[in-house]
């Protein structure tokens, strides 16, 4: 099981945080994170029920990690193995997560594949998902699997979806241009776009898109 301490930062006053494996003992904390970090237009039926989270830490509980901050839950991220072709790049979150179930989990993989991944509004400013993307980093490398890869949403779009293309919108936010608030937290975290897919979620602010973003293990060929 993962469990790694270290300090992140309020300005420049550390916070000692702790990012490990989320258990059975946090799903209704973990549960009210996901109302606070999605709300409306949101759709709440997508936030995280017991049977999920339950299989989260029953199926791969390598892949279901949280990070407190002085011992206060403030955020979450979950992962499972998949295959991914990247001839074929195109899916749906529902099909390749099966709802947030991961029943679907490969234990044979190569794709360390991010499910969720949801910051307590109030520690945001705390470099808490590079955190978590961190540890799911060092996962891809201690198991030697070829990449990291999920689909970020792309919120800002609505604002400009009237004149631009998904594609365009995204060319914009990795120029630098327009920053997102998804897009431009996984660019610095390290993740590389891929491809723009449609119907990917049902998701108003992002016009039902998303953006295939990776992170190739820099130890594999």
């Amino acid at each position: 099981m993962y469990r790694k301490e270290q300090y992140v930062f309020s300005g420049d006053q550390p916070r000692h945080a702790v990012i490990r494996n989320y258990t059975e003992a946090d799903f209704d904390e973990l549960i009210q994170i996901q109302a606070e970090s999605f709300p409306p237009p949101f759709p709440s039926e997508l936030w995280w029920n017991r049977e999920q989270l339950m299989n989260h830490v029953t199926l791969f509980p390598e892949g279901a990690i949280c990070v407190e901050v002085e011992g206060v839950l403030a955020g979450s991220m979950t992962a499972l193995l998949v295959h991914f072709d990247p001839e074929h790049p195109d899916h749906r979150w529902e099909d390749v997560t099966d709802n947030g179930y991961i029943r679907n989990h490969d234990p044979k993989g190569e794709t360390l594949y991010i499910v969720d991944i949801c910051i307590r509004p109030g520690y945001r400013k705390l470099g808490l998902g590079q955190c978590m993307m961190q540890a799911m980093y060092e996962l891809v490398v201690q198991r030697g699997l070829t990449r990291l890869l999920g689909g970020g949403r792309m919120p800002g779009y609505s604002r400009f979806a009237d004149k631009l293309s998904p594609e365009q919108y995204v060319e914009r936010v990795v120029s630098g241009e327009v920053k997102d608030p998804v897009i431009t937290f996984l660019l610095r975290c390290g993740r590389v776009p891929v491809k723009v897919v449609a119907d990917y979620l049902e998701d108003e602010e992002s016009h039902n898109h998303a953006v295939l973003m990776e992170w190739k293990n820099p130890f594999t060929s």
